[in-house]
Protein backbone atom coordinates (compact mmCIF):
# COMPACT_ATOMS: atom_id res chain seq x y z
CA UNK A 1 0.00 0.00 0.00
CA UNK A 2 1.33 3.43 -0.93
CA UNK A 3 2.43 5.85 1.76
CA UNK A 4 -0.28 8.46 2.66
CA UNK A 5 2.07 11.31 1.72
CA UNK A 6 2.72 9.79 -1.71
CA UNK A 7 -1.02 9.24 -2.22
CA UNK A 8 -1.67 12.90 -1.35
CA UNK A 9 0.89 14.12 -3.87
CA UNK A 10 -0.51 11.81 -6.53
CA UNK A 11 -3.96 13.31 -5.97
CA UNK A 12 -2.52 16.83 -6.33
CA UNK A 13 -0.67 15.81 -9.50
CA UNK A 14 -3.86 14.41 -10.99
CA UNK A 15 -5.58 17.71 -10.14
CA UNK A 16 -2.75 19.71 -11.77
CA UNK A 17 -2.95 17.59 -14.94
CA UNK A 18 -6.73 18.04 -15.03
CA UNK A 19 -6.45 21.84 -14.67
CA UNK A 20 -3.76 22.05 -17.38
CA UNK A 21 -5.89 19.95 -19.73
CA UNK A 22 -8.94 22.11 -18.99
CA UNK A 23 -6.92 25.28 -19.61
CA UNK A 24 -5.63 23.92 -22.91
CA UNK A 25 -9.14 22.96 -24.08
CA UNK A 26 -10.56 26.35 -23.10
CA UNK A 27 -7.78 28.15 -25.00
CA UNK A 28 -8.19 26.06 -28.16
CA UNK A 29 -11.97 26.39 -28.29
CA UNK A 30 -11.78 30.08 -27.31
CA UNK A 31 -9.44 31.03 -30.16
CA UNK A 32 -11.35 28.81 -32.57
CA UNK A 33 -14.71 30.43 -31.81
CA UNK A 34 -13.63 34.03 -31.20
CA UNK A 35 -11.07 34.50 -33.96
CA UNK A 36 -12.20 31.82 -36.38
CA UNK A 37 -8.76 30.17 -36.31
CA UNK A 38 -8.13 26.77 -37.78
CA UNK A 39 -7.63 23.98 -35.22
CA UNK A 40 -3.85 24.03 -35.77
CA UNK A 41 -3.69 27.79 -35.34
CA UNK A 42 -5.91 27.62 -32.25
CA UNK A 43 -3.65 25.00 -30.65
CA UNK A 44 -0.58 27.04 -31.61
CA UNK A 45 -1.96 30.25 -30.11
CA UNK A 46 -3.05 28.45 -26.93
CA UNK A 47 0.37 26.86 -26.37
CA UNK A 48 2.39 30.06 -26.97
CA UNK A 49 -0.02 31.97 -24.71
CA UNK A 50 0.07 29.47 -21.84
CA UNK A 51 3.85 29.09 -22.02
CA UNK A 52 4.34 32.88 -22.49
CA UNK A 53 7.11 32.35 -25.05
CA UNK A 54 6.34 35.68 -26.75
CA UNK A 55 5.74 34.70 -30.39
CA UNK A 56 3.41 36.88 -32.46
CA UNK A 57 -0.27 36.20 -33.18
CA UNK A 58 -1.27 34.20 -36.23
CA UNK A 59 -3.55 37.10 -37.17
CA UNK A 60 -4.54 40.34 -35.41
CA UNK A 61 -6.92 39.92 -32.46
CA UNK A 62 -10.01 41.99 -31.82
CA UNK A 63 -10.78 43.44 -28.40
CA UNK A 64 -12.79 40.43 -27.21
CA UNK A 65 -10.02 38.03 -28.25
CA UNK A 66 -7.45 40.23 -26.54
CA UNK A 67 -9.43 40.17 -23.27
CA UNK A 68 -9.76 36.41 -23.59
CA UNK A 69 -5.99 36.15 -24.13
CA UNK A 70 -5.32 38.25 -21.02
CA UNK A 71 -7.56 35.97 -18.94
CA UNK A 72 -5.88 32.90 -20.44
CA UNK A 73 -2.42 34.25 -19.56
CA UNK A 74 -3.44 35.03 -15.96
CA UNK A 75 -5.07 31.61 -15.53
CA UNK A 76 -2.05 29.88 -17.05
CA UNK A 77 0.33 31.67 -14.66
CA UNK A 78 -1.64 30.33 -11.69
CA UNK A 79 -2.28 26.82 -13.01
CA UNK A 80 1.17 26.21 -14.54
CA UNK A 81 2.78 27.61 -11.39
CA UNK A 82 0.66 25.28 -9.28
CA UNK A 83 1.58 22.28 -11.47
CA UNK A 84 5.32 23.05 -11.31
CA UNK A 85 5.11 23.46 -7.53
CA UNK A 86 3.31 20.16 -7.07
CA UNK A 87 5.72 18.25 -9.31
CA UNK A 88 8.77 19.77 -7.61
CA UNK A 89 7.43 19.01 -4.14
CA UNK A 90 6.61 15.47 -5.20
CA UNK A 91 10.15 14.83 -6.46
CA UNK A 92 11.73 16.29 -3.33
CA UNK A 93 9.30 14.50 -1.02
CA UNK A 94 9.88 11.18 -2.78
CA UNK A 95 13.61 11.49 -2.15
CA UNK A 96 12.97 12.51 1.46
CA UNK A 97 10.55 9.61 1.87
CA UNK A 98 13.13 7.11 0.58
CA UNK A 99 15.66 8.51 3.03
CA UNK A 100 13.18 8.35 5.91
CA UNK A 101 12.22 4.80 4.94
CA UNK A 102 15.87 3.75 4.98
CA UNK A 103 16.43 5.40 8.35
CA UNK A 104 13.36 3.67 9.76
CA UNK A 105 14.54 0.32 8.39
CA UNK A 106 18.05 0.84 9.77
CA UNK A 107 16.61 1.70 13.19
CA UNK A 108 14.69 -1.57 13.11
CA UNK A 109 17.84 -3.48 12.15
CA UNK A 110 19.82 -1.77 14.93
CA UNK A 111 17.32 -3.23 17.39
CA UNK A 112 17.99 -6.81 16.25
CA UNK A 113 20.07 -9.19 18.35
CA UNK A 114 20.65 -12.89 17.85
CA UNK A 115 19.29 -12.51 14.32
CA UNK A 116 20.33 -13.98 10.97
CA UNK A 117 22.14 -12.12 8.20
CA UNK A 118 21.62 -13.33 4.62
CA UNK A 119 24.18 -12.19 2.05
CA UNK A 120 22.63 -12.15 -1.41
CA UNK A 121 18.98 -12.38 -2.39
CA UNK A 122 19.25 -14.80 -5.27
CA UNK A 123 17.62 -18.22 -5.43
CA UNK A 124 19.34 -19.56 -2.30
CA UNK A 125 18.92 -16.32 -0.38
CA UNK A 126 15.21 -16.12 -1.16
CA UNK A 127 14.67 -19.71 -0.07
CA UNK A 128 16.54 -19.10 3.19
CA UNK A 129 14.52 -15.95 3.86
CA UNK A 130 11.28 -17.79 3.14
CA UNK A 131 12.12 -20.49 5.69
CA UNK A 132 13.19 -17.99 8.35
CA UNK A 133 10.05 -15.95 7.80
CA UNK A 134 7.95 -19.08 8.26
CA UNK A 135 9.55 -19.48 11.69
CA UNK A 136 9.20 -15.76 12.55
CA UNK A 137 12.96 -15.42 12.90
CA UNK A 138 14.44 -11.94 12.56
CA UNK A 139 16.78 -11.61 9.61
CA UNK A 140 18.51 -8.97 7.52
CA UNK A 141 19.38 -9.27 3.83
CA UNK A 142 22.48 -7.68 2.35
CA UNK A 143 21.99 -6.98 -1.35
CA UNK A 144 23.94 -4.69 -3.68
CA UNK A 145 21.36 -4.59 -6.49
CA UNK A 146 19.01 -1.70 -5.71
CA UNK A 147 16.44 -2.92 -8.23
CA UNK A 148 16.10 -6.14 -6.24
CA UNK A 149 15.65 -4.15 -3.03
CA UNK A 150 13.04 -1.85 -4.57
CA UNK A 151 11.14 -4.89 -5.83
CA UNK A 152 11.12 -7.01 -2.67
CA UNK A 153 11.64 -4.69 0.30
CA UNK A 154 8.75 -4.49 2.76
CA UNK A 155 8.45 -3.83 6.48
CA UNK A 156 8.80 -7.61 6.99
CA UNK A 157 11.83 -8.01 4.70
CA UNK A 158 14.63 -5.69 5.85
CA UNK A 159 17.42 -4.97 3.37
CA UNK A 160 20.82 -3.34 3.64
CA UNK A 161 22.04 -1.89 0.35
CA UNK A 162 25.73 -2.57 -0.10
CA UNK A 163 28.52 -5.02 -0.81
CA UNK A 164 28.69 -7.86 1.73
CA UNK A 165 32.47 -7.95 1.24
CA UNK A 166 32.78 -4.64 3.07
CA UNK A 167 33.02 -4.63 6.87
CA UNK A 168 30.93 -1.46 7.05
CA UNK A 169 28.04 -3.20 5.30
CA UNK A 170 28.30 -6.24 7.57
CA UNK A 171 28.25 -4.02 10.65
CA UNK A 172 25.28 -2.13 9.25
CA UNK A 173 23.46 -5.48 9.07
CA UNK A 174 24.42 -6.17 12.69
CA UNK A 175 26.83 -9.07 12.16
CA UNK A 176 28.52 -8.22 15.46
CA UNK A 177 25.20 -8.99 17.24
CA UNK A 178 23.96 -11.77 14.93
CA UNK A 179 23.47 -15.45 15.67
CA UNK A 180 24.10 -16.72 12.13
CA UNK A 181 25.21 -15.46 8.77
CA UNK A 182 24.22 -17.22 5.54
CA UNK A 183 26.59 -16.50 2.64
CA UNK A 184 24.46 -17.10 -0.45
CA UNK A 185 26.44 -15.07 -2.97
CA UNK A 186 26.83 -16.68 -6.42
CA UNK A 187 30.63 -16.33 -6.45
CA UNK A 188 32.72 -18.60 -4.17
CA UNK A 189 35.47 -15.99 -3.86
CA UNK A 190 32.96 -13.45 -2.57
CA UNK A 191 31.57 -15.95 -0.08
CA UNK A 192 35.10 -16.73 1.09
CA UNK A 193 35.82 -13.05 1.71
CA UNK A 194 32.54 -12.62 3.61
CA UNK A 195 33.33 -15.66 5.78
CA UNK A 196 36.76 -14.24 6.66
CA UNK A 197 35.36 -10.80 7.46
CA UNK A 198 32.39 -12.08 9.45
CA UNK A 199 34.56 -14.43 11.52
CA UNK A 200 36.90 -11.58 12.35
CA UNK A 201 34.00 -9.36 13.47
CA UNK A 202 32.13 -12.00 15.49
CA UNK A 203 34.08 -14.98 16.81
CA UNK A 204 30.98 -16.81 18.06
CA UNK A 205 29.00 -16.34 14.85
CA UNK A 206 27.60 -19.44 13.14
CA UNK A 207 28.59 -19.17 9.48
CA UNK A 208 26.83 -21.12 6.74
CA UNK A 209 28.17 -20.66 3.24
CA UNK A 210 27.15 -21.73 -0.22
CA UNK A 211 29.78 -23.13 -2.58
CA UNK A 212 29.52 -23.73 -6.31
CA UNK A 213 32.75 -25.74 -6.66
CA UNK A 214 33.91 -28.67 -4.55
CA UNK A 215 37.42 -27.19 -4.45
CA UNK A 216 35.99 -24.27 -2.46
CA UNK A 217 34.66 -26.50 0.32
CA UNK A 218 37.88 -26.85 2.32
CA UNK A 219 38.85 -23.22 1.77
CA UNK A 220 35.57 -22.00 3.20
CA UNK A 221 35.90 -24.37 6.18
CA UNK A 222 39.44 -23.14 6.84
CA UNK A 223 38.24 -19.54 6.57
CA UNK A 224 35.83 -20.15 9.44
CA UNK A 225 32.57 -21.47 7.98
CA UNK A 226 30.75 -23.88 10.27
CA UNK A 227 28.85 -25.44 7.39
CA UNK A 228 29.41 -25.37 3.64
CA UNK A 229 26.54 -26.30 1.34
CA UNK A 230 27.05 -27.52 -2.23
CA UNK A 231 23.60 -27.11 -3.84
CA UNK A 232 24.56 -29.02 -6.98
CA UNK A 233 25.84 -31.99 -4.98
CA UNK A 234 22.74 -32.05 -2.80
CA UNK A 235 20.51 -31.89 -5.85
CA UNK A 236 22.39 -34.68 -7.62
CA UNK A 237 22.40 -36.91 -4.54
CA UNK A 238 18.70 -36.34 -4.06
CA UNK A 239 17.86 -37.27 -7.65
CA UNK A 240 20.03 -40.39 -7.49
CA UNK A 241 18.42 -41.39 -4.18
CA UNK A 242 15.01 -41.16 -5.81
CA UNK A 243 16.22 -43.91 -8.13
CA UNK A 244 17.91 -46.10 -5.49
CA UNK A 245 15.54 -45.70 -2.52
CA UNK A 246 12.53 -43.76 -3.86
CA UNK A 247 10.07 -44.62 -1.08
CA UNK A 248 12.53 -43.65 1.65
CA UNK A 249 13.29 -40.29 0.01
CA UNK A 250 9.60 -39.64 -0.54
CA UNK A 251 8.98 -40.33 3.16
CA UNK A 252 11.80 -37.97 4.18
CA UNK A 253 10.47 -35.28 1.83
CA UNK A 254 7.11 -35.60 3.55
CA UNK A 255 8.71 -34.72 6.89
CA UNK A 256 7.69 -31.15 6.25
CA UNK A 257 9.64 -28.42 8.00
CA UNK A 258 8.52 -25.48 5.89
CA UNK A 259 6.64 -23.65 8.63
CA UNK A 260 5.59 -23.69 12.26
CA UNK A 261 2.07 -24.89 11.48
CA UNK A 262 3.07 -28.08 9.67
CA UNK A 263 6.44 -29.24 10.97
CA UNK A 264 7.01 -32.93 11.66
CA UNK A 265 10.50 -32.80 13.09
CA UNK A 266 12.03 -30.49 15.66
CA UNK A 267 15.26 -30.02 17.64
CA UNK A 268 14.95 -28.96 21.28
CA UNK A 269 17.64 -27.91 23.79
CA UNK A 270 17.57 -30.05 26.91
CA UNK A 271 17.69 -27.03 29.21
CA UNK A 272 14.23 -26.05 27.92
CA UNK A 273 12.76 -29.38 28.94
CA UNK A 274 13.85 -29.49 32.58
CA UNK A 275 16.30 -28.16 35.18
CA UNK A 276 19.54 -29.92 34.25
CA UNK A 277 21.01 -29.70 37.75
CA UNK A 278 19.40 -33.13 38.27
CA UNK A 279 20.03 -35.24 35.17
CA UNK A 280 17.09 -37.07 33.66
CA UNK A 281 16.81 -39.68 30.94
CA UNK A 282 14.61 -39.90 27.86
CA UNK A 283 12.45 -42.34 29.78
CA UNK A 284 12.06 -39.89 32.66
CA UNK A 285 10.78 -37.15 30.36
CA UNK A 286 8.17 -39.53 28.91
CA UNK A 287 7.57 -37.31 25.88
CA UNK A 288 5.87 -40.11 23.98
CA UNK A 289 3.00 -40.37 26.47
CA UNK A 290 2.81 -36.64 27.16
CA UNK A 291 2.89 -35.35 23.59
CA UNK A 292 2.97 -38.29 21.19
CA UNK A 293 6.41 -37.26 19.89
CA UNK A 294 9.24 -39.76 19.50
CA UNK A 295 12.89 -38.99 20.23
CA UNK A 296 14.85 -40.06 17.14
CA UNK A 297 18.18 -38.33 17.75
CA UNK A 298 20.47 -36.88 20.38
CA UNK A 299 23.29 -34.34 20.09
CA UNK A 300 25.69 -33.92 23.01
CA UNK A 301 27.58 -30.81 23.99
CA UNK A 302 30.54 -31.80 21.79
CA UNK A 303 28.39 -31.95 18.67
CA UNK A 304 28.32 -35.77 18.43
CA UNK A 305 25.08 -37.38 17.30
CA UNK A 306 23.33 -40.55 18.42
CA UNK A 307 20.60 -41.89 16.15
CA UNK A 308 17.66 -43.60 17.85
CA UNK A 309 19.04 -43.14 21.40
CA UNK A 310 18.23 -45.58 24.21
CA UNK A 311 15.51 -44.69 26.70
CA UNK A 312 18.04 -44.75 29.55
CA UNK A 313 20.35 -42.22 27.89
CA UNK A 314 21.13 -39.33 30.32
CA UNK A 315 20.14 -35.94 28.92
CA UNK A 316 22.89 -33.63 30.11
CA UNK A 317 23.13 -29.85 29.92
CA UNK A 318 24.03 -28.14 26.63
CA UNK A 319 22.71 -31.07 24.60
CA UNK A 320 19.72 -31.39 22.28
CA UNK A 321 17.18 -33.99 21.28
CA UNK A 322 15.54 -34.40 17.88
CA UNK A 323 11.89 -35.42 17.99
CA UNK A 324 9.52 -36.72 15.32
CA UNK A 325 5.76 -36.37 15.32
CA UNK A 326 2.68 -35.14 13.53
CA UNK A 327 2.28 -31.34 13.34
CA UNK A 328 -0.27 -31.27 16.15
CA UNK A 329 2.05 -33.37 18.36
CA UNK A 330 4.98 -31.03 17.69
CA UNK A 331 2.76 -28.07 18.55
CA UNK A 332 1.65 -29.76 21.75
CA UNK A 333 5.29 -30.36 22.71
CA UNK A 334 6.23 -26.74 22.03
CA UNK A 335 3.20 -25.47 23.95
CA UNK A 336 3.80 -27.81 26.90
CA UNK A 337 7.37 -26.62 27.41
CA UNK A 338 6.85 -23.09 26.03
CA UNK A 339 9.34 -23.69 23.25
CA UNK A 340 9.67 -21.43 20.22
CA UNK A 341 10.50 -23.38 17.07
CA UNK A 342 13.75 -22.81 15.23
CA UNK A 343 16.97 -21.20 16.43
CA UNK A 344 17.49 -21.38 20.19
Amino acid sequence: MANPIIRLFRTRIYMAVFLLSLLLMMGVFGFKLMSNYSWIDAIYMTVITITTVGFGEVQPLDDVAKLFTVCLILASVVIVGYALTVITEYILSTNDFEELKQKKMQKKIDGFTNHIVICGYGRNGKQAAKKLQAYDKPYVIIEQDKEVIDKFQTEDIPFVLGNANEDETLLQAGVDRAHTIICALPNDADNLFVVLSARQINKSLIIISRASMETSYEKLKLAGANNVILPDRIGGDHMASLVVVPDLIEFIDNLSIVGKSNINIEEIPINKLYNTTEVKTIKDLDLRNKTGCTVIGYKDGNGDYIVNPEAELPLVANSKIIVLGRPEQIQKLNSLYNIKSGIN
